[in-house]
């Protein structure tokens, strides 16, 4: 529940920023009549978000269980290429990403309605659609249980809330911080969500050493414990956990990690002509 919860908040105050955004731009230079293009778009991203969401459990439900671990392994392992990437995306960007959202929406604007309509779904279809990769992949590795819906709707539920209050500015939120948080908390979800993937590879015989423990820890780190559940939920901690899993989790968040905390250079200024 935590780690989709976590999921929920960073993502969903991602699209619900940039949605803010485009209505803020849209209220202050007094074109509301455009309002219900750009939520036209929303709605159209929310909608092929949740199908893909809900097609990728149907899809893998008509497999075979090598064919489903198969299946589940490589979404895994494309879901944290797809946030790793968004997790250094959103640091290089956050500070310049409201005037970049506003020239888009601009442009679209002289374009025309369709225009508008389709720039507003991009915009915040590609955080949905990372969303809905990145959920359904942390929620296979939690199991078959409700927690992971509950949690990612609470994490939704308060980033909408937040942005709402950011917009109406009865908060401040230092975003460059929050993301910077979050960004190091995700790295160790995308870890585990990995970690899992590989094993689920395993399973499917494709990667080998399924029986070769790194450690196993059962006696002292039961998974039924409370314990056990938090650090299943947060992390995707096996206390069974191979030595392919530990090498490809250490690996991760050695590198991505310390890729991230490294300090961003400073943007030279342009040369006087």
């Amino acid at each position: 529940m935590l780690a989709n919860a976590l999921i929920g908040l960073r993502e969903g105050l991602e699209a619900a920023l940039v949605v803010s955004i485009l209505v803020a731009f849209l209220v202050r230079t007094d074109r509301r009549s455009t309002l219900p293009k750009v939520w036209l778009g929303v709605a159209i991203a929310v909608i092929v978000s949740v199908g893909v969401t809900i097609g990728l459990g149907l899809a893998q439900q008509q497999l075979t269980f090598e064919a489903q671990e198969t299946f589940g392994g490589l979404l895994s392992i494309i879901a944290v290429g797809f946030v790793t990437w968004m997790i250094f995306w959103m640091r290089k960007v956050s500070r310049a990403i409201s005037a970049e959202l506003r020239g888009r929406l601009e442009h679209a604007i002289q374009m025309g309605p369709l225009a508008v309509v389709v720039m507003a779904a991009l915009a915040v279809g590609r955080e949905g659609l990372e969303t809905a990769l990145f959920f359904y992949t942390a929620a296979q590795a939690a199991g078959e249980t409700t927690e992971p819906l509950i949690g990612f709707s609470i994490g939704i539920a308060v980033a909408i809330l937040l942005a709402y209050l950011i917009y109406r500015g009865a908060v401040q939120l230092n975003l460059g911080r929050f993301f910077s948080i979050t960004g190091i908390l995700l790295i160790f979800v995308a870890a585990g969500i990995l970690a899992y993937g590989v094993h689920d590879l395993q399973e499917a015989a494709i990667l080998p050493g399924l029986t070769t423990l790194a450690f196993d820890v059962s006696a002292a780190v039961p998974p039924d414990s409370w314990y056990g559940t938090l650090l299943k939920g947060i992390f995707n901690f096996s206390p069974q956990t191979t030595v392919l899993e530990a090498i490809v989790w250490v690996a991760y968040v050695a590198v991505v990690l310390t890729l991230f905390l490294r300090p961003q250079r400073a943007t030279a200024p342009a040369a006087a002509h």
